[in-house]
């Protein structure tokens, strides 16, 4: 783990397609690049999208090789992605967690565009649910949270990675019948909310063990509203910090200091950070706060307030932080700050804003 403050980015699949992945070459310039602009900011994290939609950015014999490498889910592109950057990463002193997306194979119709032959949907159908367009393995098949696991382990096993890293993607949708038979079938007698919870917990618990057994950090960003993890995603983030299911906890408070909507201030960014930071934590257990880039020249809705066309709404952010104790922070996501095309005299006010917090 980096010395001192924690701070990360996200790299999301959206920036891998900044990078140029025709030849090892282009793509360690790329990720050379990548690296240098995280540096500069301050950061010593980053949080690597490795595995978007039950595919991998490395080598694996569990998942096919994503579609962000060659344009077709499972073509190998003749050199490891995760290898390069981790080598590039940790010759300039900044750690990288490996962000896996446990259950999504697919987030629509064209994302990704075409499933491989040892893609998770047609080697195992059995093991699948689906919410509109989207492809999900079922939280409730045990043979595939400990496929997930596995697949946590592998990284693990085979990489040098600073952490394990899950976001706020859980269940995809509060319908009943998206898993109706496999509640019946369980003889639960929690209520199928609650069940739900617990499968997610279970999974949890077991890839936090496995990142144990390899002494590296499991953590995690749920939603910012700690009720909508809860209710929506079936995510009880607050008894993962409580019973220590994760190193650290990082939610994503993607709205402005100033935010009201309808009169209704509670999603904040203040109100937000102190009501996480006032829940109780279990020992060791890091508490961060995931910020909105995002945002920068595009608002959040708010009624009020410009705060995100100021040059500096996330610098403001990071030192109401600090005064409330939280321990780190990670900006979501990478190119909001260095490809922003919408607004990109804001992106580089805003660049320069939090290296005057967080370069030493």
């Amino acid at each position: 783990l980096p010395a001192g403050e924690w701070r990360a980015v996200w790299v999301s699949y959206l920036d891998w397609a900044l990078l140029d992945f025709s030849t090892e070459d282009t793509f360690r310039a790329g990720a050379a690049q990548l690296l240098d602009n995280c540096a500069g900011l301050g950061l010593n994290t980053v949080l690597a999208q490795v595995r978007p939609f039950g595919d991998a950015l490395y080598r694996s014999s569990l998942f096919p090789w994503s579609h962000l490498c060659t344009g077709v889910q499972g073509k190998d592109p003749g050199f490891d992605p995760l290898d390069v950057f981790l080598t590039e990463a940790h010759c300039r002193g900044i750690g990288v967690e490996a962000w896996v997306n446990p259950y999504r194979l697919r987030s629509s119709a064209a994302m990704p565009p075409n499933l491989a032959e040892n893609n998770l949907a047609n080697t195992h159908p059995d093991w699948l649910c689906t919410a509109g367009e989207g492809l999900y393995l079922n939280p409730a098949v045990p043979a595939a949270a400990d496929y997930v696991v596995q697949g946590v382990a592998e990284l693990l096993q085979n990489y040098p990675v600073d952490g394990i890293h899950f976001d706020d993607y859980f269940y995809p949708t509060t319908d009943p019948a998206f898993d109706a038979a496999d509640y019946a079938a369980s003889g639960s007698t929690r209520t199928q909310d609650d069940w739900r919870r617990e499968n997610v917990n279970a999974l949890m618990e077991l890839c936090h063990a496995a990142a144990r057994r390899y002494g590296v950090r499991f953590g995690a960003a749920p939603a910012g509203d700690p009720e909508q993890n809860y209710t929506l995603q079936y995510s009880d983030a607050a008894r993962w910090l409580r019973q220590g299911t994760v190193d650290y906890l990082m939610p994503q408070l993607y709205w402005g200091q100033e935010y009201i909507k309808n009169g209704d201030a509670s999603h904040s960014f203040a109100q937000l950070a102190a009501a996480w930071a006032a829940l109780p934590r279990a020992a060791g257990v890091k508490l961060y706060a995931g910020l909105g880039a995002y945002r920068v020249g595009a608002g959040d809705g708010s009624d009020a307030g410009s705060e995100w066309f100021s040059g500096h709404a996330l610098a403001d952010q990071l030192a109401l932080l600090a005064r409330l104790g939280v321990q780190g922070a990670g900006l979501y996501r990478y190119g909001s700050l260095f490809a922003n095309s919408g607004a990109p005299a804001l992106a580089e006010s805003e660049a320069e804003a939090i290296k005057g917090v967080w370069q030493d």
